[in-house]
């Protein structure tokens, strides 16, 4: 990939000469004679590096530093000094504004060459780790890539913490896939968990896993509770609006929620982790999706205890059920908008 440089400095004859040290390794170069010109040069196009003079007229080094980190593009770019006979003070003054390292004149083929390769290879390391990182956010919650994150050379301890778990399954399905050709089951799942995942995420939830035709969402911190009753009312609400299954096929949605207290950690082997919670909260949630109706939701009596006055919801159809892993049977509520 061929990178673009860009040389601002007043001086038009120290310009020319960095140019011409740099253009035989198959950079391209940009020039700008002050401060200005090389910022409005950064807003219109893509600059990879830049070389900046610290002491250049009214927009000088530093300022200049500054403002190419405000804008978010180049909050990482390579930002190398030019120096002649400035001083220290000056030079740590830049160097603090943003500048990543410098390059003090007269200038030499193996000093401005070396310098610039070692700062393009960290900016090719630190771009691929980006992209990873993009990637990784289509696969793992945000909550599994922060704890990641939180502790790199260690793996997060597994906590106890009250939590809101939400399940969703599609009814009718195994039937309506014998019936379905792979490419658009495959696509009209896709399109059915996508909005759901949008809309957890709008209610502050993320999603733990998806299985199969449903997902495991998980609600925290202030408010979980009534999120997670919201979102679901949302999620039935957006389906039945979409209407993008055949009813005669695919007979709705169920949702279950229950909250209480989970075990969040690490599960699997050393080979193969999976970051998630576990416990009776989490099956309970699970098995209570299993009786909601269809094209309902089924909630916990602890849910319900938690929100019942929130105007915003309605609870109702209570019942004793028996609940297969649970010895005492489970009351249980639907859910609908008050």
């Amino acid at each position: 990939m061929k990178r673009t440089i860009l040389i601002a400095d007043d001086d038009a004859r120290e310009r020319t000469v960095l140019q011409a040290l740099i253009e035989p390794e198959g950079y391209d170069v940009v020039q700008a004679e002050t401060g200005e010109q090389a910022l409005a040069l950064a807003t219109a196009m893509d600059i990879d590096i830049f070389l900046v003079g610290i002491e250049m007229p009214r927009m000088n080094g530093i300022v200049l530093c500054q403002e190419l980190r405000a804008v978010e593009r180049y909050h990482s770019a390579p930002l190398i000094l030019l120096t002649g006979d400035s001083g220290e003070s000056l030079l740590q003054l830049a160097l603090t504004a943003g500048g990543d390292d410098f390059i003090s004149k007269p200038y030499t083929p193996i000093k401005v060459r070396t310098r610039l390769k070692t700062h393009v290879q960290r900016l090719e390391y630190s771009q691929r780790l980006d992209r990873v990182r993009r990637t990784l956010k289509q696969y793992l919650s945000e909550r599994t890539l922060d704890a990641i994150e939180c502790a790199p050379d260690t793996l997060p301890l597994p906590e106890e913490r009250d939590l809101a778990v939400c399940f969703t399954d599609i009814r009718g399905f195994t039937a309506f896939s014998e019936e379905t050709e792979p490419a658009q089951l495959f696509s009209l799942v896709s399109g059915l968990l996508a909005d759901q995942v949008n809309i957890i995420h709008d209610y502050g939830g993320y999603v733990d896993k998806f299985s199969g035709d449903g997902v495991m969402a998980i609600f925290d911190g202030p408010g979980m509770i009534l999120q997670s009753c919201l979102c679901a009312l949302n999620m039935l609400e957006n389906a039945c609006m979409k209407n993008s299954i055949n009813a005669a096929d695919v007979r709705g949605f169920g949702i279950g929620i229950h909250s209480g207290r989970a075990i969040v950690g690490n599960i699997g082997s050393v080979e193969h982790l999976d970051y998630s919670a576990i416990g009776s909260t989490v099956n309970l949630a699970a098995r209570l999706c299993g009786q909601a109706q269809a094209s309902s939701i089924a909630v916990s009596k602890a849910v319900r205890d938690a929100v019942s006055d929130d105007p915003r919801l309605n609870f109702h159809s209570e019942r004793s059920v028996a609940i297969r892993g649970f010895k005492d049977k489970v009351t249980v509520y639907t859910l609908t908008r008050g």
